[in-house]
């Protein structure tokens, strides 16, 4: 298309729907998992708590009023991406025949790969002196967060968290079904950071693959203390720059494998 690539109306359609798939699908993880651990299953769970306390009702509120903005400006920024397709600018392709099934995978294995490096240290940025206190400090009024602290950025922080979307569909031949696979994947580890309790088997670190992947302990222990573990899906860039916690370990293993302990698990 040229001269004709959408028409306001169009924007305006593209945007409303783009939002309330964020909002369902952003309200679908976060919802069913703040309502399992938090709501219905809260007793049962309760020794997998990483910090005992819950917070208040109202700092949950702020949670989510912060989540759906979040959502508003995601939105606005699917309307670029749709845009920029429509005008031919983006990578995106709908025949799987184009590249095959494995390089489909492949590219979606990629795409994640890609987000986790951009966060990291895009999220080192936001602890900067001067960002961190005008920007992100807002995710980190969630010192101990729910399931609905994903998405509860400043809007500049949002802008940010969306930029790699155009990153990878301006440089990534991505299908559909991979963006799919990708984005479902950031929100199941997104909410997993912010859940608060502790899913994973004692064990986990001291398997190779729980030694690569991160934890909902992880991302808590971020909150709880501001500075180190920065990572987002996996652990090989703290590991590389030095940035765990250097009492993670020690917290995840008395959350997952000492119900009576966990509880009074404190970290110096």
């Amino acid at each position: 298309m040229h001269a004709a690539l959408i028409t306001p109306t169009q924007a305006g359609l593209v945007y409303a729907a783009d939002f309330l798939i964020l909002l369902l699908r952003y309200g679908l993880f976060a919802g069913v998992a703040y309502w399992v651990f938090w709501r219905w299953k809260k007793a049962r769970f309760q020794h997998r708590r990483i910090q005992p306390r819950f917070p208040e009702q109202n700092h949950i509120h702020t949670e989510i009023r912060y989540s759906v903005l979040t959502c508003l400006i995601f939105a606005a920024v699917g309307v670029g991406i749709f845009w920029a397709r429509q005008a031919g600018y983006t990578r995106i392709y709908t025949s799987v025949g184009q590249y095959g099934w494995l390089y489909l995978v492949g590219s979606t294995i990629l795409a994640i790969l890609a987000h986790d490096t951009y966060f990291y240290w895009t999220h080192r940025f936001m602890h900067l002196p001067g960002v961190y206190q005008r920007v992100h400090r807002i995710h980190h009024l969630s010192t101990n967060p729910s399931p609905w602290a994903a998405f509860a950025f400043h809007p500049l922080e949002a802008v940010v968290e969306a930029g790699i979307f155009p990153l990878l569909v301006f440089l990534l031949p991505l299908h559909p079904i991979a963006l799919v696979a990708f984005l479902t994947y950031m929100m199941g580890m997104n909410v997993l950071g912010h859940l608060g309790y502790e899913p994973y088997p004692a064990k986990f670190l001291r398997t190779r693959f729980g030694r690569l992947h991160n934890t909902s302990t992880h991302h808590n222990m971020h909150h709880q203390f501001v500075k180190g573990n920065y990572g987002l899906y996996f652990n090989w860039w703290d590991r590389l720059m030095g940035t765990n916690h250097a009492k993670y370990q020690e917290r995840f293993e008395k959350v997952a494998s000492n119900p009576r302990e966990a509880a009074k698990a404190e970290v110096a």
